[in-house]
């Protein structure tokens, strides 16, 4: 039997399973937690970790149609197979799990609501890295493409349930991190949190792209041969100096934002997706009103005015201003300064200490 029919089965026996689960009352968050739904889990886990056994094995020959080409490929399709991180999915993950703790707030779609629901959570934090979902849950599990069951389930794709008869289409939306483990915001009363998946998922569906964009970003503090050309930093400083006139914000700190950002590099792309100059993330720049991040005097004037934002909201601190341009206001906001993630640590730090020594 190849693997696509075995995992097709599983599909077919865990709805079957689902289906014979002692019905119970459903949390509120829409994830059934009764014994029966449990047992039925347990089980159909356990053909899923015999199935992926079967797909590690047959991943030489499956790497072919994964878009493979080569021994590294082949590692790589083998470790999404059992739970791999892309580099995109990774940070998806890792801006979810940033807001770990933060409360259900029913209609919530960003850490200035004081907190989110199931699908504002996923809408903000795929957005975040240029992926645009629908705002409610039922719409979200229609995005993307289907995946045929949990045994294929990658990190950063959504799983999602369908509890209720009232409406149409799934009530409850998660997102998948591996290992039988999901980051979601369960209910009212609760907060963000990462719990076992431990009803089998309604609807599977991944939404990131196969593979990354490509990185066009040179290495940290070099300046790029095209931007080095037109003379590095020089090429922008009229740039900084308007928009420092138009929202006084420095235009030496917007200079090193931009050195630290792409190395002076109007056409680089990060993994995340950040593009240009200043590296706006497409919904950023979206809501900033610029439509090409790879326009230098649009990328400049839209950084600049989201600086000027985060400076009015942290009463000027330009260290939590730039925490806010890395990591998030919402982040600054949680942890009441600058959040405890090395990258954003490193590149407050990188930023003041140009600064000062300019």
């Amino acid at each position: 039997m190849s693997i696509d029919n075995v995992t097709a089965r599983i599909a077919v026996i865990q709805s079957q399973l689902a289906a014979m689960a002692p019905v119970g009352p459903a949390s509120a968050g829409g994830v059934l937690g009764n014994a029966g739904a449990v047992e039925a889990a347990d089980f159909a886990q356990a053909l899923q970790r015999a199935t992926s056994a079967v797909a590690t094995s047959q991943s030489g020959a499956s790497a072919g149609t994964a878009g493979a080409r080569g021994p590294a490929a082949t590692t790589a399709a083998a470790a999404s197979t059992n739970g791999g991180t892309s580099d995109l999915a990774a940070t998806v993950i890792e801006k979810a799990k940033s807001y770990l703790g933060m409360p259900y707030v029913w209609g919530g779609d960003s850490p200035s609501d004081g907190g989110m629901d199931c699908s504002g959570l996923v809408q903000h934090v795929y957005g975040s890295v240029g992926i645009d979902l629908p705002r409610v849950s039922a719409d979200q599990a229609r995005s993307g493409t289907a995946v045929g069951s949990m045994a294929e389930a990658r990190p950063g794709d959504l799983i999602a349930w369908d509890n209720s008869s009232r409406n149409n289409g799934a009530d409850h939306i998660a997102i998948y991190l591996g290992n039988g483990k999901m980051l979601h915001a369960p209910y009212t009363g609760s907060v963000i949190k990462i719990e076992d998946v431990s009803t089998p998922p309604d609807y599977i569906r991944r939404v990131l792209p196969e593979t990354s964009p490509v990185a066009r970003t040179s290495a940290a503090g070099a300046v790029p041969a095209a931007a080095a050309s037109a003379g590095g930093p020089v090429a922008f400083e009229r740039l900084f100096a308007v928009a420092e006139q138009r929202y006084g914000v420095d235009a030496g700190l917007l200079s090193a934002i931009a050195r630290a950002e792409s190395s002076y590099d109007p056409r680089a792309v990060s993994p995340a997706g950040a593009q240009g100059l200043m590296q706006l993330m497409p919904a950023t720049a979206r809501s900033l009103g610029v439509t090409d991040s790879f326009d230098p005097a649009q990328a400049v004037d839209g950084a600049a005015r989201l600086m000027r934002e985060l400076l009015d909201r942290f009463d000027g601190r330009t260290e939590l201003a730039l925490a806010g341009y890395n990591a998030g206001p919402g982040a600054v906001l949680r942890y009441g300064g600058v959040p405890p993630y090395p990258e954003t640590q490193g590149y407050v730090q990188k930023i003041m200490s140009w600064m000062e020594a300019a």
